[in-house]
């Protein structure tokens, strides 16, 4: 393992901080309906991680397949959203558990043709979990595939051991138990599979689910939060699929011929139908998840009218935005709302963030008008963000880059857990990343344990929406972003936080490192 020592500076104990041994350790024990898409389309993706400067060459594995976008007319809504089930967790001794499944099955990702995939209690996709700020979980997650995987809370700070990374592992017909106090405030964050060079495929296939945070907070209590009727789930994913159904997540499979690229939201193929919601109250919150293994989704409504963004990967923004698009990179979320007093299209414009992939403008929710209500006004303030100094904080440079087809974090591809590089830090360390993108493809930059502030993009301060907090964010072919957090509440020396791109492919081709995060 290639290490990178922690600095000595800004490395200190922050007193009354939990570290693992207040927690329980997850244990592994032996033990022993498919969503239907509507339509499917042809066309090869657009130009890949377009930088700052033109586009070099990456080596032949990296050539670029090139073509116009396309605008889908608005459809005739035929379809109605489907709401991934609430998955209810049984209460007792102050611990709510929750019993997950991951298993193969099968599913219409393309009309009429039927695909192989994998979901957690389903054959496609996942439930949806509500934890509690403050209270106690325990997940039972058996294994039901023929291989090992892991289950990775992207966005939660929880214990190294319990955040499901490669190093937590099990295998096929055992189950694992992670346990931990709640720590994070209302957000949203996700589940999905984080084992070493299986993640591309097992997340592709359907392996995701979407996570709810709540918490006591007042705007918690002024906000939509009645889930599947004024508090929506939207999971994106744009994936590659052959005429046959075999789903593709790895460069051979996305440079076959006779592809399609389908969207899917919450399951649903949107290719050439908008779905429908018919919204019961006037104002409805949208949690948008981007579950791609590797395309950039952009929201937007069809009129050119403002959506309110009331939150960023890692929760409430500081106050409500209007804003007329958000992005989303693969793996990031977002949070919004909308008073809808009259019928209201959105849409998803998917721009390639591959060597391949999906592109164009598609209609894929129609929410209809159908409250009588009206609404207060949204707080004033969402949220108290205080925006660091830096000017003490220990600096790093973190380095994406590539070799051909191999992907490096600081020069190291971390094809295992002894190959890649590992970044020690103390509890208590507040740092200052810049993390430049030596390549000119495109990164999603993501670290486990703890949310950042963005410092600047592309050499830019943030403003508006980017004042958020954030665990996920773009990082451009010969960009850099420059991002500063806090590693409070866990240590250890045994388990490992992660940092790498969340493109998948890339996450599988070596673009990951190790966090250890120890006592002072």
């Amino acid at each position: 393992m290639t290490h990178t020592t922690g600095p000595d500076r800004g490395a200190h104990a922050r007193d009354g901080r939990k570290t693992k041994g207040e927690h329980t350790k997850g244990e592994h024990t032996k033990e022993s309906g498919g969503r239907k898409g509507l339509h499917r389309r042809k066309f090869l993706g657009g130009m890949a991680g377009v930088g700052l400067g033109a586009v070099g060459a990456a080596g032949a594995a990296f050539s670029l397949l090139t073509e116009g976008t396309r605008s889908k007319a608005a459809a005739a809504t035929d379809g109605t959203l489907t709401i991934p089930d609430l998955l209810e967790g049984t209460t007792s001794d102050g611990t709510t558990t929750f019993t997950l499944a991951a298993q193969t099955g099968t599913a219409e990702v393309l009309s009429g043709v039927t695909s192989t995939t994998a979901g957690y209690n389903q054959s496609f996709l996942g439930p949806t979990l509500k934890w509690t700020n403050g209270d106690t979980v325990l997940l039972n997650i058996t294994n039901g595939l023929d291989e090992d995987t892991t289950v990775h809370f992207h966005g939660a700070h929880v214990p190294a051991e319990m955040d499901g990374g490669p190093q937590s592992a099990f295998a096929a017909g055992t189950t694992w138990s992670p346990t931990f106090t709640v720590l994070d405030e209302a957000k949203t964050l996700w589940y999905h599979p984080h084992a070493l060079g299986t993640t591309a495929e097992q997340a592709t296939h359907g392996l995701a689910g979407m996570i709810i945070v709540e918490d006591d907070s007042d705007t918690s209590a002024a906000l939509p939060g009645d889930y599947g009727v004024d508090d929506i789930p939207l999971i994106f994913q744009c994936l590659a699929v052959d005429s046959a159904g075999d789903i593709k997540y790895d460069q051979s499979g996305y440079l076959s011929s006779g592809l399609s690229f389908p969207v899917l939201v919450n399951g649903e193929n949107v290719d050439d139908t908008t779905l429908a919601f018919a919204a019961t109250k006037t104002r409805n919150r949208f949690r948008a998840l981007n579950a791609s293994p590797s395309d950039i989704i952009t929201l937007q409504r069809s009129d050119g009218g403002t959506l309110t963004q009331i939150a960023t990967d890692q929760g409430y923004l500081a106050e409500a935005a209007e804003v007329t698009t958000i992005r989303l990179v693969a793996g990031a979320r977002a949070e919004f709302v909308m008073d809808v007093t009259e019928d209201v299209t959105l849409q998803a414009v998917i721009t390639t963030g591959w060597i391949r992939g999906g592109s164009g403008t598609y209609d894929f929710l129609t929410v209809t008008a159908g409250g009588t209500d009206t609404p207060d006004d949204l707080p004033s303030t969402l949220n108290t963000i205080e925006r660091y100094d830096t000017s003490d904080f220990t600096a790093r440079t973190i380095t994406l880059s590539n070799t051909g087809a191999t992907m490096k974090i600081n020069g190291s591809a971390g094809l295992t857990m002894a190959g890649m590089t590992m970044i020690s830090t103390t509890l208590g360390a507040k740092e200052i990343w810049t993390i430049t993108n030596a390549s000119q493809l495109e990164h999603s930059f993501h670290l486990h344990d703890v949310p950042y502030q963005l410092v600047s993009v592309n050499g830019e301060e943030p403003t508006g929406v980017g004042l958020g907090w954030y665990d996920t964010y773009e990082v451009v072919g010969g960009g850099e972003i420059v991002i500063a957090m806090e590693f409070t509440d866990f240590a250890d020396d045994t388990y490992m936080y992660m940092l790498h791109c969340h493109l998948l492919q890339h996450e599988d081709e070596g673009m990951m490192a190790s966090l250890m995060v120890t006592e002072s």
